[in-house]
């Protein structure tokens, strides 16, 4: 009895590269034209296989409208023209801003934040609040600080979220977001913390992890390492300027770092091709998903990652300072120079009343100043200590 032959299958592999990214969908290629169908031998079927389908990005759009709509409402909170003596725009009604000297980046009061959830580490250790390792990061310090967060984060995320999906890259923000407010509540003690960016550094250090695991599948991969590297560089070395939380910088890109191994490993070409193969081709060796040193980073980096939680959690709920055991870290985010200082001393005030005068003298600085106020509320005065130490 005659066997019959099987079907001649050619495979064509379509990667479309866009910034070295690849784009996922697997479609049936229309049918040859009447030319080459000429040349094309009886039975032969052709597909066109496009890897890693795109996905419409809108968890971290809706991510920035939550930050937008949080700030709003800090500022609503805030209160300046009751709770100051000065505002700046004070057309805007209970949503002005703190004078400049209080807060130049045109946004609350240090205690406005504290109250919405900032990080503080008092709060957190003896008074259980390690929600604040959560909250801190939908609030921000000012207009300035919000609008560099949110434009970094469209810039960034939404291309993320359109390789990877909304999950794996809200996790991922999340998670980063929570490790870069817990080494800043490890090593920033005594003030505040807010803001999205440890989330933000987050999705850097996995961008750099995704090029790293997904290394075989890139084409001019060492100028997009480079590229990658000198940004990544160049925002870390901006956190050595005072007033920026550069632990949760790293922090967060650290933990964004080692979960891009996690979460973004994508399979291989000839596992893909492989799949899409109809039931009549087969293959001369079977193709793995996943490359060996994939699975092994996947290991190392999820290990160290829940060995690092632990160990961080455990260290702030005993109300460790790491800068007892680390004399050189506070430079990691701060480094003094003649244009500026370092000092993260709490600020405060000595207060003497002479009838409707009070006269205060910033314990930080020694500077001294008298104002003529009637009844003021303790939140006025703090706003006046702030901006009498700065």
């Amino acid at each position: 009895m005659a066997s019959s032959a099987p079907d001649n299958i050619q495979l064509r592999v379509n990667s479309r590269r866009r910034g070295n990214t690849i784009h996922p969908n697997s479609i049936e290629s229309p049918p040859p034209d009447s030319v080459s169908a000429a040349a094309t031998p009886i039975g032969e079927t052709h597909r066109e296989v496009k890897h890693f389908k795109k996905w419409f990005p809108w968890l971290l759009p809706t991510f920035v409208v939550a930050n937008i709509v949080m700030f709003i409402i800090t500022m609503y909170v805030n209160n300046c023209p009751k709770n100051s003596i000065s505002c700046v725009a004070r057309f805007l009604g209970r949503f002005s801003f703190q004078p400049f000297r209080e807060n130049p980046l045109l946004g609350p009061s240090s205690s406005t934040l504290r109250k919405m959830g900032a990080i503080d580490l008092d709060k957190v250790v003896h008074d259980h609040e390690g929600w604040r390792l959560i909250t801190c990061m939908w609030l921000h310090g000012g207009v300035f600080h919000l609008l560099a967060n949110m434009l970094s984060l469209i810039v960034i995320g939404i291309r993320l979220e359109q390789e990877f999906g909304f999950v794996r890259v809200g996790l991922l923000y999340l998670i980063s977001g929570f490790g870069g407010s817990l080494l800043s509540a490890l090593f920033i003690q005594s003030n505040i913390s807010v803001g999205a960016s440890g989330a933000l550094f987050g999705l850097l250090g996995a961008m750099l992890s995704e090029l790293i695991t997904n290394w075989t599948i890139y084409a001019n991969k060492v100028a997009a390492l480079l590229t990658l590297v000198i940004i990544i560089a160049i925002n870390l070395a901006v956190g050595i300027l005072p007033q920026v939380d550069n632990f949760a910088h790293i922090g967060g890109f650290l933990s964004g770092f080692l979960l891009g191994f996690v979460f973004l490993i994508r399979p291989q070409f000839g596992w893909v091709n492989q799949r899409y193969a109809t039931s009549g081709y087969h293959s001369i060796s079977a193709n793995p998903k996943f490359k060996t040193y994939q699975y092994v980073l996947w290991v190392l980096s999820l290990i160290l990652l829940i060995v690092g939680f632990i160990v961080g959690l455990v260290l702030l709920l005993r109300g460790t300072d790491l800068n007892d055991h680390c004399s050189w870290c506070h430079y990691l985010s701060c480094v003094p120079t003649s244009r500026w200082s370092c000092n993260t001393q709490p600020i405060s005030c000595q207060a003497v009343q002479t009838g409707s005068d009070y006269t205060l003298t910033c314990s930080n600085n020694g500077r001294s100043r008298t104002y003529s106020l009637m009844n003021p509320t303790a939140t006025q005065i703090q706003g006046l200590c702030t901006q009498l130490c700065r």
